[in-house]
């Protein structure tokens, strides 16, 4: 038999695994972080996303997502005893400073890694019953942009967000940092297919309505003044906008008047604009 793959320490009232080796497997999930590198990796093939800082753990735990380990450096440990506490049958990693940033390839300063369980995806027939307002993000591939508006639809009372095939992960690393733990709080799944899905949103009484620079468009202002019963905001990609078939599918096409020879803005700007004027 082999040797260990490293010593348990007692860390106060709470085990912790030392990791001394980079290559340890049971650190495996949090070992290139990277931007670049997790662009390659599938963790929602695996049931996994990860979340990361202190703070996004505890929300993500307020959620009912259930942690599969967490991994801290050791000045952390005390912070987060009352999360291990709870959850008592989940290891926790922990290292130096280099040794985890020699694991995760960045410096760890926001607290604490988990690796959590995906929550079972809802259906879009869940998330449109009783949804007055709801997002559809179609094929928008920075993750900043996704997390800023999650977090905005938060603050500003959005049902639910639809996502297209082609959108980025909500629950990728950064999205789930910059919407501050929101992408747990808004409903949110897959829309397939698409844009043929608008016509299931119709069906549900929702006017379509996208944010377009596109021909015929009406101000946002008009939108608002419909005052339309139920309603789905549609959000295109950040350099292509909407799709053309997604255009002629639409109820609505609507712009945000704008001046000083700006003629767009960034889709996250845009989404928290159109999100708070229709209120």
């Amino acid at each position: 038999m082999g040797e260990p793959l490293g010593p348990l320490r007692s860390i106060g009232a709470n085990g912790a695994i030392e990791v001394t080796d980079p290559a340890d497997p049971r650190v495996e999930v949090f070992s290139g972080l990277t931007d670049a590198a997790l662009r390659r990796r599938q963790d929602a093939v695996h049931g996994i996303y990860l979340a990361e800082s202190s703070l996004v753990v505890r929300r993500a735990l307020d959620a009912g997502h259930r942690p599969r380990s967490f991994f801290l450096a050791h000045r952390y440990l005390d912070s987060m005893a009352d999360v291990f506490a709870a959850h008592p049958g989940v290891p926790v990693y922990t290292g130096t400073d280099a040794m985890l940033e020699s694991i995760t390839g960045f410096h760890l300063h926001r607290g604490a890694l988990a690796a959590m369980e995906r929550p079972m995806p809802h259906t879009v027939e869940e998330l449109l019953t009783g949804a007055r307002r709801i997002a559809v993000l179609e094929n928008v591939s920075d993750h900043t942009n996704i997390g800023a508006i999650f977090r905005s639809a938060a603050a500003i009372g959005i049902d639910a967000v639809l996502v297209t095939p082609q959108c980025a992960d909500p629950f990728y690393r950064r999205s789930i940092r910059v919407s501050m733990g929101a992408v747990f709080r808004v409903p949110w799944t897959r829309i397939d297919p698409w844009p043929a899905g608008i016509e299931v949103l119709k069906d549900a009484g929702f006017t379509v309505a996208g944010m377009t620079l596109g021909h015929g468009a009406i101000t946002l202002d008009d939108l608002v003044a419909e005052d339309h019963g139920r309603l789905a905001l549609v959000f295109g990609h950040e350099g292509d906008g909407l799709a053309a078939e997604t255009e002629r599918r639409l109820d609505r096409r609507v712009t945000i008047p704008m001046m000083n020879e700006v003629d767009s803005l960034n889709v996250a700007a845009s989404a928290a604009i159109a999100f708070y004027a229709t209120r």
